[in-house]
C-alpha cells in the first residue's frame, strides 16, 4: 500500500468532532453520492494497494476521459494535437491541443494545469472539462503534462506551468491566440497551480492572465492552514472521503513538498496579497477535505477586491463530476464553467 498511515500527519481526528457552524452542514451526503459510495471507494482503494505512487500512475494511464451524459461528442465536436517545449532546464514537456474544427482566429487561450495530487495523472484528468472549453469556437485549450513528484517535486511542477504559460504567449500566433486573453484553469492539484500561476504572473509583470477557474482547489499545506483566521474542519470532517482522504492527501502532499516551508507557490492561501488578481470562479464540494479551503480563499480573494463566483455542492465528494457523472448537480457545474468561460472568452470572430 502506497504509504498509506493510520492516522493524518496534521491534524488530530477527535472522534468529538462535531460539525463547525457555518459549512458543516454540507457534508450530508445526497442520495445518488450514498448510492455510489462503497464503488468510488472500492475503485481509488484498487489504486491505492499499488506498490508506489509511479506504478499508480503508470496503471492509472491517461486514457480519453468520458464524457457525461448529454456532454458533447469530444470525436466530432473537438480536435486534439500534442505539441512539446523545452522547460527552464531543457526537458520536452508535452503539451495537449484541445479545439472546435471552427475555431475562431485569436482565441483565447485556456491555459489548463491537470489534476491528481502532483503526482500522477495526465491532460485526460480533466479530460471532460478541458473538451467542454474547446468546444466554444471563441477557446483554445492548452494542457500542460508538468512533471510529477515524487520524482519531481516542489517547485518543479509550478516551474513547468509557468514555463509552458510563456511558451504559449511567446507562440500565441503558431497557436492561434491571443497572448492578452488567457484563462489559466485546473482541477484538484491544477486548481492550486493556476492559483500560484495568477499570482506569479501579477508579481512577474506577466500580462494577459483574465480569468482563473479553480476546481475542488486544495490551496494551503495542511501544516500551515490558517484554522485561527478561517472555518477549517472539512479535512477532520471529511477525512474517510471516498475520493481523497486525509491520509491519501498526506502521500500526495508529502511526495509533491517533501520539507514543507510556508510559501505560497504550493499554498496560495498564504500569499501576502491576492489584490491584482483576475475574477475567479471557484467550484467545490461538500464532503471534501479541501472544501474549507475553498471558502476560505474565495474570502481572502474578495477581501482583496477580486471580483469571484463561488459554488459549493453540498452532500457530494471530490471532483464529483467525473465519479458521479449522473449526478443532478454534474450538468450544473459544468453550465456554470461554460457561462464563466463564456462571459471572459473573445476572439477576432466574436466581435468582443
Amino acid at each position: 500500500m502506497i504509504g498509506l498511515k493510520d492516522k493524518p500527519q496534521y491534524v488530530d481526528l477527535d472522534p468529538e468532532f462535531k460539525p463547525l457552524p457555518k459549512y458543516g452542514h454540507l457534508s450530508e451526503k445526497t442520495p445518488e453520492f450514498l448510492a455510489v459510495e462503497d464503488a468510488i471507494r472500492i475503485m481509488y482503494d484498487k489504486l491505492w494497494d499499488l506498490p508506489d505512487l509511479p506504478t499508480f500512475r503508470q496503471v492509472a494511464g491517461n486514457p480519453d476521459a468520458v464524457m457525461p451524459p448529454g456532454g458533447p461528442d469530444r470525436y466530432r465536436d473537438v480536435e486534439t494535437e500534442l505539441l512539446h517545449f523545452s522547460a527552464r532546464d531543457g526537458h520536452l514537456i508535452e503539451l495537449k491541443i484541445y479545439k472546435s474544427p471552427h475555431v475562431a482566429p485569436d482565441a483565447t487561450l485556456v491555459y489548463r494545469m491537470h489534476g491528481g495530487g502532483f503526482c500522477v495523472g495526465s491532460h485526460e484528468v480533466d479530460g471532460a472539462e478541458n473538451v467542454y472549453a474547446a468546444t466554444n469556437p471563441d477557446i483554445v485549450v492548452v494542457s500542460v503534462d508538468y512533471r510529477s513528484a515524487p520524482e519531481n517535486p516542489f517547485p518543479k511542477a509550478v516551474e513547468d506551468s509557468y514555463d509552458g504559460l510563456l511558451w504559449c504567449k511567446n507562440n500565441a500566433k503558431a497557436l492561434g491566440i491571443n497572448p492578452e486573453k488567457i484563462i489559466v484553469a485546473g482541477s484538484s492539484a491544477g486548481a492550486n497551480l493556476a492559483a500560484v500561476l495568477s499570482i506569479m504572473a501579477r508579481d512577474d509583470g506577466v500580462s494577459g492572465i483574465i480569468g482563473q477557474v479553480l476546481h475542488f482547489p486544495g490551496l494551503c499545506h495542511p501544516k500551515f492552514y490558517p484554522r485561527d483566521k478561517y472555518e477549517i474542519g472539512s479535512d477532520i470532517q471529511n477525512a474517510d472521503n471516498a475520493v481523497l482522504s486525509t491520509t491519501k492527501f498526506d502521500v500526495f502532499i508529502n511526495a509533491y513538498v517533501p520539507n514543507p516551508e510556508p510559501d505560497y507557490r504550493h499554498s496560495p492561501l498564504l500569499a501576502s496579497s491576492l489584490a491584482g488578481l483576475p475574477p475567479a470562479l471557484i467550484q467545490f464540494a461538500g464532503v471534501d477535505i479541501f472544501r474549507d479551503l475553498s471558502f476560505a480563499y474565495a474570502d481572502a480573494l474578495k477581501a482583496a477586491g477580486v471580483h469571484i463566483e463561488a459554488h459549493c455542492y453540498g452532500g457530494v465528494p471530490h471532483c464529483f463530476p467525473v465519479s458521479i457523472m449522473t449526478h443532478s448537480q454534474t450538468p450544473v457545474f459544468y453550465e456554470r464553467y461554460n457561462a464563466f468561460l463564456k462571459k471572459h472568452a473573445s476572439s477576432s470572430g466574436s466581435g468582443q
